[in-house]
C-alpha cells in the first residue's frame, strides 16, 4: 500500500484576545500601548486549539470524507493538508502533486476576466501555461461558461465562481484532490458532475480528501471517512460505521425505552413506551448482516379506545433526509385500551448496506388525519455487507447504490 498523506500528531493553536478591542487607534496609540500593556499582554490572549494530537494515514487511491459538526476543525485540517497554513505540533507528509478547492474563487482576481482567471488560477496551482492551453477548452465545458469567458468575475455568481474554480482544480491531473464544502453552492447538475469527476480522479489511482455536511453524498463517494470532534478524531474506518456514530441517537443497545429515560411521546389516546432493532437472533442490536432478516419493534399504550382503528407505522430514512420507504400493516385490529407490540418483519437482502434511521408513528383517520405521535429517528442501524456471498456483488468491491439492494429473480438465456 502506497501511502498519499500521513498525518502525526499534528495540531493548530490559535490566540483568542479576551475582552473587546478597541473600535479604532492611532498607530501612536498603539505603539505606546504595546509597551504599557506588555506584561499583561500574555493574559490577554487565551489559547484555543483548533486541531490537537490528529493522526491518520490515507493510501493512494483513497476516497475520504471528513465530517463533524461545526468548528470541529475540518477546514483547518484541509488548509494544514493544502499547506495554506503551518501546523502548530506534528507533521503532514504528503506524496503527489495537491489540487486545493477550499473558498469559492480562491486564487481569483475580481478584475480579470474568466479566461485570465482561468490561466492564473491554473498557474498557481502548479499549472505550465502548454498544460492550461491543451486543456482550457475541456475546463470551459466542463464549468458551463463559454459564454461569460471575457466576462470580469467580479460579475459572476458564487456559483460560476465554484464551478470555474472547481473545473480548473480537477483538470490539473492533480495525485490528491482536496475539495471542501464549496460543491454546497452549485445546483444539483453541476454537483453531480463534480461528484463523477472526483469518483474518475480516484478510478485512475489518485487520492480525493472530501469534507461535507451530506452524509449520503459521503456515503456514495467515499470508501473511508474520518469524524472529527472538538478538534480530535473522534473515529475513522468504514463511512457507514462513522457516519452511524455522527448521526445516531447515542443508543448503545438497539433498544430505546422511553418509560426509563422518564420522557413521554404521545397524546392522551396512545402513548409510545419503546422501540427496538432486533437481529436474527430476537437480540438488540445496531448492526445487522445484509443478508439475514430483522425486526423493527414498537410498544405502545393506548389510553383511551379511538372512534377509528390506530395504525402504527415505521419509516425507513437514510442519512441526507431521503426516506427509503414507510411501512404499516394492511389491516389494523380494533385496540380497547392495554399495552401492545406492533412488529415489523424486514427480509434478508432487502436493505442496502450503509446507516439507517426509523421514525415510530401512530396515526389513526377521524375526518382526516391525525398523528398521536412520531418520534423520528428514534432508532438507528446499520447494515453491513460481508463483502462475500452478498446479493449483487460478483466481485464488485464499490459501494453498490441506492437505498434498498433486494434479492430478484433472474433469468439470462439465449434467445
Amino acid at each position: 500500500m502506497t501511502v498519499a498523506i500521513h498525518a502525526e500528531g499534528l495540531g493548530k493553536k490559535y490566540y483568542i484576545r479576551n475582552g473587546s478591542a478597541p473600535r479604532y487607534r492611532a498607530l501612536r496609540d498603539e505603539i505606546m500601548a504595546f509597551f504599557r500593556e506588555f506584561p499583561r499582554r500574555k493574559e490577554a490572549m487565551q489559547e484555543f486549539w483548533a486541531l490537537k494530537d490528529i493522526g491518520f494515514e490515507i493510501a493512494q487511491g483513497d476516497k475520504v470524507g471528513i465530517i463533524g459538526k461545526n468548528g470541529a476543525g475540518k477546514s483547518t485540517l484541509l488548509k494544514l493538508l493544502s499547506r495554506v497554513t503551518e501546523p502548530t505540533t506534528g507533521e503532514v507528509r504528503i506524496r503527489g502533486r495537491v489540487a486545493s478547492l477550499l473558498e469559492v474563487g480562491t486564487g481569483f482576481h475580481p478584475e480579470l476576466t474568466g479566461r485570465e482567471n482561468v490561466f492564473l488560477n491554473g498557474v498557481i496551482l502548479g499549472m505550465s501555461r502548454d498544460e492550461i492551453r491543451k486543456k482550457f477548452d475541456e475546463i470551459v465545458e466542463f464549468a458551463g461558461v463559454s459564454q461569460f469567458l471575457e466576462t470580469q468575475v467580479k460579475h459572476y455568481s458564487s456559483g460560476m465562481y465554484m464551478r470555474l474554480a472547481f473545473s480548473v482544480a480537477a483538470h490539473i491531473d492533480p495525485e490528491i484532490l482536496i475539495v471542501d464544502e464549496v460543491l454546497a453552492v452549485g445546483d444539483a447538475e453541476f454537483q453531480k458532475k463534480c461528484l463523477g469527476k472526483m469518483q474518475d480522479i480516484s478510478q485512475g489511482g489518485r487520492t480525493v480528501i472530501f469534507v461535507s455536511h451530506s452524509m449520503q453524498t459521503v456515503t456514495s463517494l467515499c470508501n473511508r471517512c474520518i469524524l472529527l470532534e472538538k478538534g480530535t478524531v473522534k473515529r475513522q474506518g468504514a463511512p457507514s460505521d462513522v457516519i452511524l456514530e455522527y448521526l445516531g441517537s447515542g443508543q448503545e443497545s438497539g433498544r430505546v425505552d422511553y418509560e426509563l429515560l422518564g420522557k413521554s411521546v404521545g397524546d392522551e389516546f396512545v402513548q409510545l413506551l419503546f422501540g427496538e432493532f432486533l437481529d436474527c437472533n430476537g437480540l438488540p442490536v445496531i448492526e445487522a448482516d445484509i443478508r439475514h432478516p430483522v425486526k423493527i419493534r414498537m410498544g405502545f399504550r393506548v389510553k383511551k379506545k379511538s372512534a377509528t382503528r390506530y395504525i402504527p407505522n415505521f419509516h425507513f430514512v437514510v442519512p441526507g433526509g431521503l426516506y427509503a420507504f414507510v411501512s404499516s400493516p394492511d389491516v389494523s385490529p380494533e385496540l380497547p385500551p392495554g399495552d401492545y407490540v406492533a412488529e415489523c418483519h424486514l427480509p434478508g437482502d432487502l436493505l442496502n448496506e450503509g446507516a439507517y434511521f426509523v421514525g415510530l408513528a401512530m396515526t389513526s383517520f377521524d375526518a382526516g388525519l391525525v398523528i398521536h405521535f412520531f418520534e423520528s429517528s428514534a432508532l438507528t442501524f446499520n447494515v453491513r455487507d460481508p463483502m462475500e456471498g452478498s446479493v449483487g456483488r460478483q466481485g464488485y468491491a464499490n459501494v453498490i447504490p441506492g437505498v434498498v439492494r433486494p434479492r430478484l429473480k433472474w433469468v439470462v438465456e439465449e434467445t
